[in-house]
């Protein structure tokens, strides 16, 4: 299964995202690779920083030829895990065909709900040339009790994009793990950071069956 994160607005948790949900997919012992298509190179640097055995392999692919190279690049592999750029580009749509499902984290904010039209068209787009690419959004970095936190499934309904029950709140141990190159498993394997990206890496397994 190809997966690609992505969304065109900065700081919504988009490497995280991707660095957990491809751990936790390892942590089932499958082989996983993680593509780091965003220029910025993030997630190259979790892994430099990485002091233990590596997780799952990544590697760092920022060319608008993800979809013709993929599998070459992912041969042998059970799952890939695309950390998508930052903007609507060649590179973006690129990320996009080569997936099966594209995982869209939308804070919860109205900035982060109107951004998200970009990433819908760029699916829609795709769709003419892969029908059966499948998406879903993740409410990610979620503050708890408060309205717009509770409200934002409701508003993403109004897209035609499935809207994963399973939502990640906003926790201190995800930039604590990515700062030493660990998945939030590692520090705090029975902790609610785990059983949050359990959650969204199950519901997604399902759904994109």
């Amino acid at each position: 299964m190809i997966y690609a994160v992505m969304n065109q607005k900065g700081g919504v948790g988009k490497t995280t995202l991707s660095l957990a949900l491809a751990a936790c997919l390892a942590r089932t012992g499958a082989r996983v690779l993680l593509i780091d298509a965003d220029p910025q190179g993030s997630a190259l640097d979790w892994a430099a920083a990485r002091q233990r055995d590596p997780l799952f392999s990544v590697v760092g692919f920022p060319r608008p030829t993800i979809h013709k190279e993929i599998a070459h690049i992912g041969q042998g592999y059970d799952h890939i895990v695309i950390d998508g750029p930052p903007r609507v580009t060649d590179l973006a749509r690129s990320a996009i065909m080569a997936a099966d499902c594209v995982v869209i984290p939308v804070q919860p904010s109205p900035y982060d709900i109107w951004a998200a039209e970009e990433v819908v068209k760029l699916i829609e787009e795709a769709r003419v040339f892969k029908e059966n690419i499948k998406s879903a959004f993740v409410v990610n970095r979620k503050i708890t009790n408060t309205a717009i936190g509770r409200d934002v499934a409701d508003v993403l309904a109004n897209y035609p994009i499935q809207v994963l029950k399973a939502t990640v709140t906003q926790r201190v141990i995800f930039a604590e793990s990515a700062a030493q190159g660990l998945a939030v498993f590692e520090i705090d394997p029975t902790g609610p950071a785990a059983a949050e990206i359990e959650a969204v890496a199950a519901e997604l397994k399902e759904y994109s069956k």
